[in-house]
């Protein structure tokens, strides 16, 4: 994913890990780029990476 300019990105942290998780919520991490605990990405802030967001919104940090 391309970061866009200053104020549209999210920085996002995994800070629980999946093990034992239903597979659609390994898959979401997996796919936000992100692989083990304290892993962070930047990332755009699009209605489509907020919708993954919420999906495994208890596993992750959101910083805006």
């Amino acid at each position: 994913m391309t970061v866009q300019p200053e104020g549209k990105a999210i920085r996002i942290t995994l800070r629980r890990s999946v093990i034992g998780r239903p597979q659609n919520q390994v898959d979401t991490v997996k796919a936000l780029g992100l692989r083990r605990i304290g892993d962070s990405r930047e990332v755009s802030d699009t209605p489509a990476l907020r919708g993954m967001v919420r999906t495994v919104q208890h596993l992750l940090e959101v910083e805006a």
